[in-house]
């Protein structure tokens, strides 16, 4: 019996069943999965470059090994001003908590008058909120020794995977081709070709978008005056590589930090409003040019996307996505019996596959027009 004339009810659980023992795969080996898949996108970037660079005569090795090493140094020159800045503000940390200590105190006052909560009611809720924090004590200072060593993970194993997949790609292309193609070597290769085409896309895009955010919300920042301007601008500017999710937090952190140091409260509302704005710009400029013309995800497919990342991998499962679902994209588009879920992907006006034409020409024949209908 084949696939098409199997029950529908019966293709429906195989492909829910599959989806579960995937989704539990990847639980269970996040920890080296996750290495291995930031390599994927890495050494897809770096492709064209090491690409450039054997053309021009470079021994294979430091083909590969330069574009590396330049990463490693950009990277580490980016964490090292992210430190200073952090260290910057951990120095007025003091002054910063006896602000937010007044702050509170203020909005104490301001709950108690309008919403008629007493502070003592107040404080006996903070009092529980801290003893669950002690309690947990335990599993957070676990979670963040985790957290440490994960970090310590990515800065070795990831540039020795990049350095390896690139110089095995011919090794690795060679085994997909052999796995996937089914009598059409020439399809695979379009679809490796288009994905690495993608990814590469994307990450460029991303870096563009990054910088362009955070200049933004420099200038917006420095123009107000307010303080930690840089910090806080590239704390947004990270923070807005977790699509939506990461900018709410961001604008709630950054405000919060401006209540606390600035003079004048309006000053608040003009931070929410630069990074609303930054926003804005980020949506329908620069988004539109992550991936190009190529792959457009829509907005609902992306929001899903990044909370089920954020469920089965955290942080690092939400930044990866939107490239994953980018090149899901492509596969679907590519291979006649998943095209409707290349559609459903898809955003308002996606390009007509395989089975959208096989569609309109069947209804234009029942019609008896053979000439195909415009839907």
């Amino acid at each position: 019996m084949t696939g098409e004339h199997k029950p529908f009810y019966q293709r429906l659980s195989l492909t829910l069943l599959s989806l579960g023992i995937l989704a539990a795969a990847i639980v269970l080996g996040k920890e080296v999965l996750l290495p291995i898949l930031f390599a994927v996108l890495l050494s897809m970037m770096l492709l064209p470059i090491a690409n450039y660079l054997a053309g021009k005569g470079f021994h294979r090795i430091l083909s590969i090994g330069l574009p590396v090493l330049l990463t490693l140094i950009v990277f580490g020159g980016l964490v090292y001003f992210l430190s200073a800045q952090i260290i910057n503000f951990l120095d007025d940390a003091p002054e910063l908590n006896k602000k937010l200590s007044e702050v509170g105190s203020a909005t104490q006052k301001w709950i108690n008058q309008n919403i008629h909560i007493t502070v003592r009611k107040q404080n006996e809720y903070i009092k529980e909120t801290v003893e669950g924090i002690k309690d947990n004590s335990p599993k957070l200072v676990g979670f963040t020794f985790g957290s440490l060593t994960g970090i310590l993970t990515y800065i070795i194993l990831l540039p020795i995977y990049t350095f390896l997949m690139l110089y095995y790609r011919t090794h690795i292309k060679k085994f997909l081709v052999g796995v996937f193609k089914n009598g059409s070597e020439e399809k695979v290769n379009e679809v490796l070709e288009e994905s690495s085409t993608v990814a590469q896309q994307y990450l460029t895009g991303l870096m563009i978008e990054t910088g362009i955010v955070f200049t933004l919300n420099t200038i917006g920042f420095l123009l107000l005056g307010i303080k930690y301007a840089i910090f806080l601008a590239l704390f947004a500017a990270l923070l807005n590589l977790i699509p939506y999710v990461g900018m709410l937090v961001a604008n709630v952190f950054c405000m919060m930090v401006t209540l606390a140091t600035a003079e004048d409260a309006t000053t608040v509302a003009w931070v929410g409003a630069i990074l609303a704005g930054v926003q804005l710009i980020d949506n329908h400029l620069l988004m539109p040019l992550i991936v190009g013309n190529k792959v457009r995800i829509n907005a609902l497919v992306t929001i899903v996307g990044v909370l089920i990342g954020g469920l089965l991998c955290g942080i690092p499962g939400m930044f990866l996505a939107i490239p994953t679902l980018a090149v899901l994209k492509v596969i679907f588009d590519k291979v006649p019996d998943l095209n409707p879920w290349g559609e459903l992907l898809g955003d308002i006006a996606p390009q007509e596959t395989q089975v959208t034409k096989r569609a309109r020409l069947a209804i234009s024949k029942v019609k008896g027009r053979p000439k195909p209908v415009k839907v």
